[in-house]
């Protein structure tokens, strides 16, 4: 399919100047150059043209907004100059796959004051000698050369950072939401029963001691009603001896006179 047409299909009945995005990646290139795309696309921030067989940048739009552009997989050998004028606030740019051999080409990307992330292997001029060095000692401001900074660190993928973050708010949020931590309430639940558990073992203690305390009480009742209860027999028991001996004596005077 002819890029026109692809850009017709792509766009959906949208205007040109409400896109922000934008992919054309094999599709097919009139002339090596691109076609159909203009200075309307006032908001577009990305833009993909991978393997259309693209030679030249000379018609390539003002793209004020663009920061991201993927032009691998072509058959560029120069013409870098452009992009500056035309993409003045590039922040990464895959040039790899292209036909670029020297550094001289590389060179006119010195004006891409924003530039961060460059892109040039499986080109000619990945097989130059001390190759890194040389591209970051000419372009200062580049801080990542096919995808590795200059101690081999890799670039941070801007999307899974961006996941990650949404991950760890989501957990946030759902801790939150959740309340407290995970055990909380279980220690909770168990000082509560302890708490009972002593309220209820102090309770019984009490129950118990005032228990026993009567128990000690009815025995002492029961031993005074005891000794007053044989109190009372030995009294009976006295006055019935003495009322005998009464009697006897009431007897013997009786014999005497007779």
């Amino acid at each position: 399919m002819e890029m026109k047409k692809r850009i017709n299909l792509e766009l959906r009945n949208r205007a040109p100047e409400g896109v922000t995005e934008f992919v054309l990646d094999n599709c097919l290139c009139v002339n090596g150059e691109i076609e159909g795309l203009n200075d309307t696309f006032t908001k577009l921030e990305f833009l993909s043209v991978a393997n259309v067989e693209l030679s030249s940048l000379a018609r390539r739009p003002s793209l004020t907004k663009l920061r991201e552009l993927e032009i691998s997989d072509n058959i560029i050998s120069g013409g870098s100059e452009v992009l500056a004028e035309k993409c003045p606030n590039l922040t990464y740019l895959n040039l790899s796959g292209n036909k670029i051999k020297d550094l001289s080409t590389v060179e006119a990307l010195q004006n891409l004051q924003n530039l961060k992330s460059l892109d040039l292997f499986n080109g000619e001029i990945a097989n130059l000698e001390d190759y890194g060095e040389s591209i970051f000692e000419l372009l200062q401001q580049v801080t990542y050369l096919d995808r590795l900074d200059q101690e081999d660190n890799e670039a941070p993928d801007s999307e899974e950072d961006d996941d990650e973050d949404g991950d760890e708010d989501d957990e946030d949020e759902e801790e939150h939401e959740a309340g407290p931590p995970e055990g909380y309430e279980e220690e909770e639940e168990e000082e509560e029963e302890d708490e009972a558990g002593s309220e209820l073992g102090e309770e019984e203690e009490v129950g118990l001691s005032y228990l026993m305390k009567e128990e000690i009480q009815d025995e002492e009742e029961d031993d005074d009603y005891v000794e007053e209860g044989e109190e009372e027999e030995e009294d009976e028991e006295e006055g019935l001896r003495g009322e005998k001996g009464k009697r006897g004596a009431e007897d013997d005077g009786d014999k005497d006179d007779d």
